[in-house]
């Protein structure tokens, strides 16, 4: 099926990288972790190995790629866990985990080959992380509060590590 096609094969693979990139920006754009680069290699690596799967299962009639897919989701869930921390009762990165579970679906229904579910579920993702990006600081601007004292504002870390200089 695909050990031939060498373009079928390029476009799942250009497909995944290329909708994983766009879920990148997204993160990128608001100085997150998890950017370009990291999104695109995890869409571009559940494919290639979606796509392994699936000549495997052909070459070899007794193989399950469905359990490929499984060991992808929990390596990703382990990676995306990684991110994810909590500091001061504020919990971080949830967003940019969940976007990176997002790029490893991509990658895995890209390397099936299911186009439509590929195109749309980015849309829809693409759309969750920008346009709610929105409602969510409207929401936010009505709830906050500045802090009573210097000590009760915590200067959370970015994404060098160091904390955010006071500006006078």
């Amino acid at each position: 099926m695909l050990a031939n096609d060498l373009g079928t094969t390029l476009i799942r693979l250009c497909l995944a990288t290329l909708l994983g990139l766009a879920l990148g920006f997204e993160r990128e754009r608001h100085g997150h972790d998890a950017g370009l680069r990291t999104h695109g290699l995890v869409s571009l690596s559940s494919a290639m190995l979606t796509l392994s799967a699936l000549e495997l299962s052909e070459s070899y009639g007794n193989s399950d790629p469905v359990r490929v897919v499984q060991g992808l989701a929990q390596a990703i869930g382990f990676i995306a866990g990684g991110l994810i921390f909590v500091r001061g009762g504020d919990v971080r990165n949830m967003t940019t985990a969940a976007s990176l579970w997002m790029a490893a679906a991509v990658g895995i229904t890209a390397g099936a080959g299911q186009y439509v579910l590929v195109l749309s579920g980015s849309l829809i993702a693409l759309l969750l992380l920008s346009a709610l990006l929105i409602l969510e600081r409207h929401i936010r601007r009505g709830k906050e509060k500045p802090p009573a004292t210097a000590e009760d504002a915590i200067a959370m870390p970015n994404r060098r590590g160091s904390a955010p200089k006071e500006s006078d």
